[in-house]
């Protein structure tokens, strides 16, 4: 069985709106509850972990109350970091196996979710080819190009080990080292093989006000009907 945590512990600056982006408008409801609505359907998910800013736990029981979610849910406060605000939620789960995800990404699918979790490795991500010329810089000169054939956008969800993920954690820490996702963090201290499956276009992190108009037409285009 699985425990999901979702991280959905922003402010939200630069979306520069009165709510923290994953309690925003898009598609008709909350962002976060296109993500919730789909856990509800995933057998495999026992309980749900929502790592939430202090201010905002409130509203979010409201919106589980409203839209009458049935899984037991566990909200708790985030941390500075995204990295702290993963490792505590990934803390307070009770399954031996993860699924993680992001609030700001409400376009994933049930179908995508099953796929994951349906995958015959322990740890697992999504991600993308590149397609754009990436170079490294020292300063404002080129100073090194990247073979984009081995580059991988990564996206979430993703699953992993608890265990395996909660002793990178601990490591991290240790020596004061800050990742932006999960399957880094992992590899980079167990060196643990994670598997990409083909993440989607469409799935994208909402971020910024442009980001929100655009999403509401992958919605409408993509994402009704199949979800």
């Amino acid at each position: 069985m699985f425990s999901a945590v979702i991280l959905a512990g922003g402010i939200g600056a630069r979306m520069r709106q009165d709510l923290p982006k994953q309690f925003l408008t898009v598609g008709g409801k909350p962002m976060i509850l296109h993500t919730l609505e789909r856990l509800e359907k995933l057998d495999e998910v026992s309980e749900v972990v929502v790592v939430c800013h202090p201010q905002y736990k409130a509203l979010l029981w409201e919106h589980i109350a409203a839209y009458m979610l049935k899984k037991p849910y566990t909200v708790i406060d985030g941390g500075e970091t995204r990295q702290e605000s993963a490792h505590l939620g990934v803390q307070a789960a009770k399954c031996p196996n993860i699924l993680l995800h992001e609030a700001a990404r409400p376009f994933v699918t049930t179908e995508e979710f099953r796929a994951l979790l349906a995958f015959d490795a322990e740890n697992v991500t999504y991600g993308l080819d590149i397609p754009f010329t990436v170079l490294t810089r020292d300063g404002d000169t080129v100073d090194g190009i990247l073979e984009r054939s081995r580059l991988v956008n990564i996206q979430l969800p993703q699953k992993f080990s608890r265990e395996k993920l909660l002793s990178a954690y601990a490591r991290a820490d240790e020596e004061g080292r800050r990742f932006t996702e999960d399957a880094s963090l992992l590899f980079y201290y167990t060196k643990e093989p994670v598997k990409i499956l083909e993440g989607r276009p469409t799935n994208i992190k909402i971020t910024n006000a442009m980001d929100l108009k655009t999403g509401e037409a992958i919605y409408k285009e993509y994402i009704v009907g199949r979800v």
